[in-house]
């Protein structure tokens, strides 16, 4: 059922109506007047990146270095979930906006917690398995009297802010085709709702759209991968261009599972120029190899192509990986900002993607005016001074012998948001340095609605070499939050930081920047020399983007904590997850005395059954777990979502039911019965078995 808890008198009379006079951006955006999102009041976070420069930036002072060690906990909020929560709040007019795994949203008393209102938009738990890294969402948006939300199972859905109910629903995709989701927040540009999808790991044909805000209807489409050519022209904005784009594609079969060139996460805007900023993903399959005979720079992968805001006609791109091979989406934030470069004021657009380099682009014309490594980086020597192409290194080009590239597919600097702040001049993100070895699977045949990286495949002569690579590499491993200087590109500093996964970044006027961090603290960094000036233990590492704002005099400080995604999976497939909480929402004010309540004991995990299967039924269940499970549940069966290898003694019973007939939907475990039949489900449960026999009392 869609869920509506409101409390009218709470939230129209003793909020809304006496905070007019307080927050006029807010008010005027519900009056139609003028574009709040452009210039917000100081006390305001209306939007993913706070204005349409995504900067992340506050004007707020309250909160300063002489007084940061005096937060404390004002409320918080439990989620009622262990999945990744990695949305950035919104806050208007009294009242704090949260979105959750599945697109619950939330609509606070931004002063007391209390809920107003709850929408659950009923997303069937089965797109759940589709996810490729939990069942998430990055954000919401606003627009004049409305919360607009983004689902999982594609619909763009706008809702009523003071009740929460359904004004209008519009669905950008279906699932006949290809395994679309949606995990990004929709954007809002001058009266324009712009989203991309997610799904390029399980074979997807990259798209952006735009729908008019207040009704839902569709403006414009643009295809960012090339479709197949016998279909004819797609009727969208992106076929003037389409036949450029497929020049730089090989093979006759590229299009079956979509290209990729997801614009999943990060979309901005120029309202100067009326420019949209689409950052793009990675191939589909992975490996160039696979997917277009090892030829081509296969646009608009790994690129930022800006649009017309009006017609969603193509104005320029830079590719940013040309021909990707290695999982490097370039969908992290898309930051504008005016710099002085070598002597003159330019206006342009900064992004630190999964590759290790950060560029700086002009962004009217999309001129690239610098890009350098902030990490360790082996596949490029970096752009060609006369073109700005970057330069591949063609020893990276993996064949069916391993090769050690850098940085790794969990990237440099992934989704976790970017901050700039125009009084220090400098940028604030978390960064990873690591390396991974790549090698082809030659026996890799692409499966629709599957995971189709390309990659793996060891023959017995490659093991050892495999593992002396990865040793080599992960001695270089480092985790760290960067401030950088984008005229210098250089690091003006750094703190290092114990693992991958820490969280978005904001910064202030009073010169703080403030992190989650994978120590399971949520902390505030001098925003000039890193000094950590404030530290929070919040019991799971809080991954998404931070917000401030005011109310009633007061600043407060909101984040969500809640420990999940792509990080969160590499943890616990290495079995070093730390105890954690259930998600939360967690908002700070100066003097706050709120108290976390203690972590719960862990339970035991229960003894498995006794292995009874033959080798030879183990190694394939082995297989299709590596083909079908691996995704949700870790290689090699360890961690993930849910650890299989400590499966109760009712669910190794009923194993069938749950994998065959969708017996646990309601937690997001879909039925594989169109991939796997019951022979198949058998060998893989017997592989769990046998890796929970291995691994008993660890």
């Amino acid at each position: 059922m869609m869920l509506f808890r409101k409390r009218a008198s709470a939230f129209a009379g003793a909020i809304f109506a006496p905070l007019c006079a307080f927050a006029l951006a807010g008010c005027s955006a519900l009056a139609g007047d003028a574009d709040p999102l452009s210039d917000p009041a100081a006390g305001e976070w209306l939007s993913d990146g706070r204005t349409y420069s995504a900067q992340r930036y506050s004007p707020l002072t309250q909160i300063d270095a002489s007084n940061v060690g005096e937060l404390g906990l004002a409320w918080y909020d439990d989620l009622d979930t262990y999945r990744g929560v990695e949305a950035t709040p919104l806050y208007s007019d009294g009242v704090l906006y949260n979105i959750l795994p599945f697109n619950i949203t939330i609509a606070y008393d931004a002063k007391t917690g209390e809920r107003l209102w709850t929408f659950d938009p009923e997303v069937p738990r089965e797109m759940g398995r589709y996810a490729c890294c939990e069942p998430v969402s990055r954000g919401l948006a606003m627009w004049n009297d409305k919360i607009i939300i983004a689902t999982l199972d594609g619909r763009l859905i706008g809702l009523d802010r003071k009740t929460g109910e359904q004004v209008w629903s519009t669905r950008t995709f279906d699932n006949e085709k290809y395994a679309y989701t949606i995990t990004g927040a929709p954007r809002v540009f001058d009266g324009k709702v712009v989203i991309g999808q997610s799904g390029g790991d399980f074979g997807v044909r990259g798209f952006v759209i735009a729908l008019d805000a207040d009704t839902g209807e569709k403006l414009w489409k643009f295809y960012l991968a090339p479709g197949n050519p016998a279909d004819g022209p797609d009727g969208e904005a992106s076929d003037p261009i389409m036949e450029m784009i497929r020049k730089t594609w090989f093979g006759d079969k590229y299009w079956e599972l979509g290209g990729g060139a997801n614009a999943w996460d990060s979309i901005a805007y120029d309202p100067e120029n009326k420019l949209v900023f689409v950052g793009t993903g990675n191939g589909s399959p992975l490996s160039r190899y696979h997917r277009s005979e090892n030829k081509g720079d296969n646009l608009f992968l790994c690129s930022i192509v800006a649009l017309h805001a009006e017609t969603g006609e193509y104005a320029w791109h830079y590719q940013m990986v040309p021909g990707e091979d290695w999982d490097y989406t370039c969908t992290s934030s898309i930051v504008s900002a005016d710099l002085e470069i070598d002597g003159k004021q330019r206006q342009v657009i900064m992004q630190a993607p999964k590759n290790g380099f950060y560029y700086v682009l002009d962004r009217k014309t999309g001129e690239l005016i610098s890009a350098e490594s902030y990490v360790k980086v082996n596949w490029s020597s970096g752009p060609d001074p006369e073109t700005g192409r970057m330069i591949v290194n063609p020893e990276v080009r993996y064949g069916t012998d391993p090769v050690l590239v850098y940085p790794g597919p969990g990237g440099a600097h992934n989704w976790f948001p970017m901050a700039y702040s125009p009084r220090t001049k400098l940028a604030y993100f978390p960064a990873y340095q690591s390396g991974r070895t790549y090698a082809l699977d030659p026996d890799f045949k692409a499966k629709p609605f599957r995971s189709n990286s390309g990659w793996g495949g060891y023959g017995p002569h490659q093991i050892d070499r495999t593992l002396a690579l990865q040793k080599e590499g992960d001695k270089d491993e480092q985790a760290f939050l960067v401030a950088y200087d984008p005229v210098k590109q250089e690091i003006a500093w750094k703190v290092d930081l114990p693992r991958h996964g820490n969280g978005g970044v904001f910064v202030t006027a009073s010169d703080l920047v403030f992190e989650g961090t994978t120590k399971q603290t949520f902390a505030a960094f001098d925003a000039n020399t890193g000094e950590q000036l404030w530290e929070f233990p919040t019991q799971s590492a809080p991954v998404a983007g931070g917000i401030t704002y005011e109310l009633d005099g007061e600043q407060y400080i909101a984040i969500n904590a809640g420990w999940g995604g792509g990080a969160a999976q590499i943890e616990r497939g290495a079995g070093i997850e730390l105890p954690r909480s259930p998600a939360r929402l967690l908002v700070f004010k100066l003097g706050g005395s709120a108290q976390l309540p203690p972590l719960a004991a862990q339970e035991p995990v229960p003894p498995p059954p006794p292995l009874r299967a033959s080798e030879a039924v183990v190694q394939r269940g082995a297989k299709l777990y590596a083909d079908t499970c691996s995704q949700c549940h870790g290689d090699n069966a360890v961690g993930g979502v849910k650890d299989l290898r400590h499966m109760s003694a009712e669910a190794h019973e009923k194993f069938r039911q749950i994998v065959l007939e969708g017996l646990y939907l309601d937690k997001g475990m879909a039925s594989f019965a169109d991939l796997i039949d019951e022979e198949e489900a058998d060998a893989i449960h017997a592989y769990l078995i046998a890796r929970a026999n291995e691994d008993w009392g660890e």
